[in-house]
């Protein structure tokens, strides 16, 4: 990764242009070609660097409630249980710990009741039973950016 790199990741975090030609408005503020702007960023993505390009919402703005999860997951169930944990499209994170409580992984669903029966069904998938859930009394969202 070059200074030309690192430039491009430090432009994209927060500012990904909403245009029908994005990576042509990227170019233009980086002083680039917009064939450069495209493959350096395939590049990057091919590379693991860049995880994904998108949009970012506010869940709850939308109806949409969330919660962190942990489990204590026996060695010989993780597999199984991360599969059927990220099976479900409302998992938006999942992080293996060196804890009693060994997978964290958090569920955002229309409701309430609708994360009751997504945990239900990895219970019921995978037998993994000392699962709790920790809804949030009161959410600090901080907005991070990396300088790359």
């Amino acid at each position: 990764m070059d200074d030309i790199d690192r430039r491009i990741l430090n432009e994209i975090q927060s500012r990904f242009p909403l245009d029908t030609r994005p990576y042509l408005v990227l170019a233009e503020r980086l002083g680039l070609g917009e064939d450069e702007v495209i493959a350096r960023v395939k590049a990057l993505r091919d590379e693991g660097i860049i995880r994904r390009i998108g949009g970012n919402f506010n869940s709850r703005a939308l109806g949409y409630t969330s919660t962190l999860c942990a489990a204590a997951v026996p060695d010989e169930k993780m597999a199984a249980f991360v599969d059927a944990v990220n099976a479900h499209p409302g998992i938006t994170h999942n992080y293996q710990r060196d804890h009693r409580y060994n997978v964290w992984f958090t569920v955002i669903a229309p409701s309430s009741a609708d994360i009751r029966d997504i945990l239900g069904e990895i219970t019921r998938q995978t037998g993994v039973t000392d699962l709790i859930s920790l809804p949030a009394e009161k959410i600090f969202k901080i907005k991070v950016d990396f300088q790359v």
